[in-house]
C-alpha cells in the first residue's frame, strides 16, 4: 500500500504543479484535463480546460492533485491509498468508512479498477484507488 498526498485545487491546478515542478526539481508526469478524458460530453464546456488528474515526480516522491469536479464540495485535499488488489481497494475503503461520510461509493473507473472517495470518522478526506496497468 502506497500513501501519496493529493492536493484540491479550484482552478490553480496546473499553474501550482508547474510552480511545484520547478522548486521541487521535479517532473509533471501526467496532466489529463475534464475536457482529454472519456467523461467530457458529460461536463460543461466551461469546465474542459480545469485538471482532472495531476501527478509530479521528484527524487523524494509522488505528489498528486486535480481540480476539483463540478458541485463538489471544497477540500484541502486527500490522502490517495494505491493498492495493487480490487480486494484490498475494496476492504480498506470499507475499513476507512465507519463512522464517516463516503463521498463517491467504490466503483470501477477509466482509470481504476476500483475507486472510491470518502471522509473518514475523523474529518480527514481519503482516495481509494486500484489502478489499471496501461492496456489493463
Amino acid at each position: 500500500m502506497q500513501f501519496i498526498p493529493y492536493l484540491n485545487f479550484d482552478g490553480q491546478c496546473r499553474e501550482a504543479f508547474d510552480f511545484y515542478a520547478a522548486a521541487l526539481h521535479g517532473k509533471v508526469t501526467t496532466r489529463m484535463t475534464y475536457g482529454e478524458s472519456p467523461m467530457a460530453g458529460e461536463l460543461p464546456s466551461e469546465f474542459h480546460g480545469r485538471v482532472m488528474h495531476s501527478q509530479l515526480e521528484s527524487a523524494g516522491g509522488v505528489l498528486m492533485g486535480a481540480d476539483g469536479p463540478p458541485n463538489s464540495p471544497p477540500q484541502k485535499g486527500f490522502v490517495n491509498i494505491l493498492v495493487d488488489t480490487p480486494d484490498e481497494a475494496e476492504r480498506a475503503f470499507k475499513a476507512l468508512a465507519v463512522g464517516g461520510d463516503v463521498g463517491m461509493d467504490m466503483h470501477e473507473t477509466f482509470w481504476a479498477h476500483r475507486f472510491g472517495m470518502l471522509t473518514d470518522r475523523y474529518g480527514k478526506a481519503w482516495m481509494v484507488n486500484c489502478l489499471r496497468t496501461p492496456g489493463g
